[in-house]
């Protein structure tokens, strides 16, 4: 396929992406929440629980993977790109190698890894990776974030998408508003168009091919400590406000990512924003946490409970469906239980 044809692919009709791009360090932390041992096996037998369950197909267009992930196998020999290609899922990876703290800029960071980059695109490709992502984080505060900590990060997502494009592969370009803070709407939508106009500023200039992109951004929220925390309706309004005004018809399609957000609000917001279109964009999910609780804890690391845990999974996967398709209604929530 050309690049425009798996992005569009990426954002297919009634599905999303499913983000299981978690460093060894992150998932780590979340096994021990949930009282299970991290280990290499343990975060295969994890992935592969997700992978392999029943009809994910339906509901999931592409998989971003980690490092260690694309390079695993099951405990029969096949490697896991290889499960979610037999799904009909696209394999993606993440390639960034993670944030470092800005120099002259306190409180603030930059996303790594571009050293070595397009040798790392190359292998990935032969795994049978299709698309990458790389995430910039942008903190709201007090002066935050910085036009200059906006322009380093959005110019190597510049140069990571360029590169991926070289290599074949579509790139996911994630500039995040994190939901850190005490922050309100307000804030969160000024650093969120600051952060896509110098974006796309800087994927013209570096030659990137809109049509051959997807585009991951966070909402337009409060953050997670503001007293105030704005409705559905108005988080709808204000993010599609943003986008408008920020994101070219070029490109095909904006997938959500869920910023700490409960599956249940990420699904609310999603829908609403859908069903206030047309949009010139496909408006999609890339959750991660947001479709993956609560199957972790519900697997808890027992083969026995695979299942159950695939069932959660599922219902996670079809309610963000239904909310990109603008069908979603909390109501629906009841029809799952464990």
């Amino acid at each position: 396929m050309t690049l425009p044809e798996t992005a569009w692919a990426m954002v297919a009709a009634r599905k999303g992406i499913l983000a299981v791009d978690e460093s060894v360090g992150t998932c780590t932390k979340r096994f021990e929440a949930a009282g299970i041992e991290s280990t290499p096996d343990s975060r295969r037998d994890y992935r592969e629980l997700m992978f392999r369950a029943p009809g994910l197909g339906d509901y999931v267009s592409g998989a971003i993977l980690y490092d260690e992930t694309i390079r695993q196998e099951t405990a029969d020999g096949t490697p896991l790109p290889q499960v979610l290609e037999a799904a009909g899922v696209l394999p993606g990876i993440k390639v960034d190698t993670g944030t470092k703290p800005l120099a002259k800029a306190p409180d603030e960071s930059v996303t790594e890894g571009l050293d070595g980059l397009a040798a790392r695109l190359e292998e990935y490709r032969e795994m049978g990776a299709r698309f990458t992502k790389w995430r910039a984080v942008l903190r709201v505060g007090h002066d935050l974030p910085s036009a200059y900590c906006i322009h380093v990060n959005v110019h190597a997502l510049g140069r990571y998408a360029a590169l991926a494009q070289d290599a074949g592969l579509v790139p996911i370009v994630e500039p995040e508003v994190l939901m850190d803070g005490a922050h309100d709407a307000a804030a969160c939508q000024r650093a969120t168009e600051a952060a896509l106009t110098n974006l796309f500023e800087e994927l013209t200039a570096q030659r990137v091919g809109l049509a051959g992109i997807v585009l991951k951004p966070n909402m337009v929220v409060a953050g997670m400590d503001c007293p105030e925390q704005p409705e559905t309706a108005q988080v709808a309004a204000m993010t599609l406000e943003t986008l408008r005004k920020c994101v070219p018809a070029d490109v095909p399609g904006i997938a959500f990512l869920s910023g700490g957000m409960t599956g249940e609000r990420a699904c609310a917001n999603l829908d609403a924003m859908v069903r206030l279109g047309p949009h010139p964009w496909q408006l999609t999910y890339s959750f991660g946490r947001a479709l993956q609780y609560p199957a972790l804890e519900i697997w808890a690391g027992r083969p026995e409970n695979v299942p159950a845990a695939q069932a959660a999974l599922i219902h996670r996967c079809r309610m963000s469906s239904l909310a990109r398709s603008g069908e979603y209604a909390p109501e629906a929530e009841h029809a799952f239980s464990r």
